[in-house]
């Protein structure tokens, strides 16, 4: 059988083009279809490392998970993180190539459409059914020129497209109407079919509208998907909508300082589905509140939001919070940050220099052309915990407080450091808080009472069939039944 391919494509970031893709390929996977997803070009700091030893979006490793499948670069062969608001690094097929401003990238979009092709095309080999997921809207038509994200390889892919939109945030008629509007007329007739998502209320009182939105643009609506109350899958880049101050003080408090250049945020998901912590994201203009925990998360600009951290005055929190026996961690950038100075002599995240850190670890870190990229296993120096995860960084790090680490790797490497009055630890290894054993040593270190330890990967398996369950039950399956030429036949 040919390979099918489906594209799901939204009329805005955020609109649900993730978790539909990950939805339909658990659906698709229970009923035994080689699956598998892809993503042509993301935009994203949340990133995961594959199975091949690459760097792919996060969104697409769940994507994976989802299909019943180890992620691979072929899955999302074109990675863009913004490193300024007109730059980004290139990952091509998991590895780094340059930092490129946003002009000078859309000059090279025709040869990330190779890499794109090639990738796609290895997929088909392999697989009965590529689940595509485009990026930002297909309405950008400042964009429409080379573009390889959205109809640009829909259309050199020949595949039908299914358009969502998000009725939580109001006016998905006008986005979906609006978006076929400003479509060509060859990419107006891709789209087969219209989703709205994450509806609140009783679906009857919307019929009027649908019944409107098929008379007009000739396009049925599929399903009209229901907002799920609790449901957890790792973002692609937006930070969670519950972000706020702290309010339940009897819970470990954790406060995150939200840098501008944030990246892989997704690190602190199992926290924040701890039942016993209450995790705080502080963005600009906000303070520091008292707080067992603080988390400096990673970076994609080191440099830039050790700056920003000044401007905010949060440093002085953090001393602050030292002071009065707080507990404090660095996740990769954060942990750079923590140290004497970060050095960037080839100007990788911005321009040439070096920039002195906060100053709470002898040690310093200079920036190289060369990304580590591997997954890891090991254990916490704290009380020999097991603690797996993946690291992502082009720093090396130097210096007497890295004597006192605070991992041991089972390659025998030591990562990061501990200070010697056990109330700061700094480590590389994204993914610090996903295995149990690892979680609970450091939530007892810092000061919680560990009593109900939940298991992420298991809390994550469960929102993957959810959402499928979801999908199966409110959307026309007669219309995927014949895509997949009779696979999903019951």
């Amino acid at each position: 059988m040919k390979t099918q391919t489906l594209m799901i494509q939204g009329t805005t970031s955020d609109a649900g083009k993730s978790v539909m893709v990950a939805g339909l390929c658990r659906l698709l996977a229970r009923r035994g279809v080689r699956v598998v997803p892809f993503k042509p070009q993301n935009m994203a700091l949340n990133s995961a490392v594959t199975v091949n030893g690459g760097e792919i979006g996060r969104a697409q490793a769940v994507q994976a998970q989802a299909a019943f499948l180890e992620p691979h670069t072929d899955m999302n062969p074109v990675l863009l993180k913004p490193n300024t608001d007109i730059g980004a690094q290139v990952i091509i097929h998991g590895r780094a190539l340059t930092n490129m401003d946003a002009r000078r990238y859309h000059d090279y979009k025709p040869v990330a459409m190779q890499a794109v092709l090639a990738s796609y095309q290895r997929l088909c080999a392999a697989y009965d059914v590529v689940l595509v997921e485009g990026a930002g809207s297909p309405a950008e038509i400042n964009l429409r020129d080379k573009d390889i994200a959205n109809m640009g390889f829909a259309e050199a892919a020949n595949c039908p497209v299914w358009l969502v939109g998000d009725i939580d945030r109001g006016g998905v008629f006008a986005h979906l109407h609006g978006t076929l509007a400003l479509l060509s007329p060859s990419e107006r007739a891709r789209i087969t079919g219209l989703i709205i998502n994450r509806f609140r209320g009783d679906v009857s009182l919307l019929t009027p509208g649908l019944d409107w939105l098929t008379q007009e643009t000739g396009k049925p609506v599929l399903g009209v998907l229901p907002y799920l109350q609790g449901l957890h899958l790792e973002a692609e880049d937006a930070l969670p909508r519950d972000s706020g101050m702290i309010k339940d003080m009897k819970r470990l408090r954790v406060t995150v300082p939200v840098l501008a250049r944030i990246s892989n945020h997704t690190d602190l998901d199992p926290l924040r589905l701890h039942p016993q912590v209450e995790v705080c994201w502080v963005r600009s203009g906000e303070a520091i509140p008292p707080s067992d925990l603080i988390i400096l998360p990673g970076s994609k600009s080191t440099r830039g939001d050790l700056h920003r951290l000044r401007e905010q005055n949060w440093d002085a929190a953090i001393h602050r919070h030292l002071r009065y026996g707080g507990k404090l961690i660095g996740i990769c950038g954060g942990f750079q940050m923590l140290g004497q100075w970060v050095h960037d002599p080839a100007g990788l995240e911005g321009e040439p220099g070096s920039s002195p850190g906060l100053g709470l670890l002898k040690f310093q870190t200079t920036l190289g052309q060369e990304k580590q990229l591997q997954r890891v296993e090991g254990r916490l120096t704290l009380d020999d915990a097991r603690v797996t995860g993946y690291e992502i960084h082009a720093g090396i790090s130097t210096g007497p407080a890295l004597a006192q680490p605070a991992i041991s790797l089972e390659d025998r490497r030591l990562d990061g450091a501990r200070s010697d009055d056990g109330q700061i630890l700094g480590t590389y290894l994204h993914g610090l808080f996903d295995a149990a054993p690892a979680r609970d040593a450091l939530l007892r270190w810092a000061g919680l009472a560990v009593r109900e330890t939940p298991d992420y990967r298991q809390l994550r398996e469960e929102g993957i069939n959810r959402l499928a369950d979801a999908i199966g039950e409110h959307l026309d399956l007669r219309m995927l039944d014949h895509f997949a030429r009779g696979k999903m036949a019951s």
